[in-house]
């Protein structure tokens, strides 16, 4: 019996970078803000955001940056088919078995032009009626046609491993 497990989390640096700046930037001006009405008695700019404001807006970047590190992609496929999770959103791992499923294989794909990115996309809120994808980085995915008629992609960074399961468990796909 093949097991595939995998845990991905945003790790890229880019992205990083640009969380470091949108946390960094309001922090360091609130400070200088502060030390300008300290040493000079007069606020920072013509219309200055008040101290409360500059707080609530630190502390929600903050939050927002804590929730992109706390997402994590795990996908699990096994005899009893493939499971997957996109944590904090999913709060369970959701079960597709073999006999749902009429057509899988890993597939090379475009992020953007094909889902708007990375993350949890298609379905209600997203583009729907296109398909769906769950990823987190790169440009390889695990492909699912339902028998359903719907589609799921999920992101993968171990390609050679998800194709040499994914052969294993083809036999359960009637």
């Amino acid at each position: 019996m093949k097991v595939f497990k995998e845990e991905q989390r945003f790790t890229q640096t880019w992205l990083i970078i640009i969380l470091i700046i949108a946390i960094g930037v309001p922090f360091l001006l609130g400070v200088y803000g502060i030390i300008q009405q300290i040493i000079y008695k007069t606020p920072l700019g013509q219309r200055p955001m008040s101290d409360v404001g500059l707080i609530i807006f630190t502390i929600s970047m903050f939050l927002l940056t804590l929730l992109i590190f706390l997402i994590k992609l795990t996908t699990k496929i096994d005899e009893k088919g493939i499971q997957y999770q996109f944590y904090p959103f999913h709060f369970s791992m959701k079960k597709i078995s073999w006999n749902e499923i009429s057509k899988v294989g890993v597939r090379t794909y475009l992020p953007i032009s094909e889902f708007g990115g990375w993350g949890l996309r298609g379905g209600f809120f997203f583009n729907k009626g296109k398909e769906k994808a769950v990823n987190i980085s790169g440009n390889i995915g695990i492909q699912l046609i339902l028998k359903n008629g719907e589609k799921l992609l999920i992101g993968t960074q171990k390609e050679s491993e998800a194709k040499n399961v994914l052969e294993t468990y083809k036999s359960k796909i009637n």
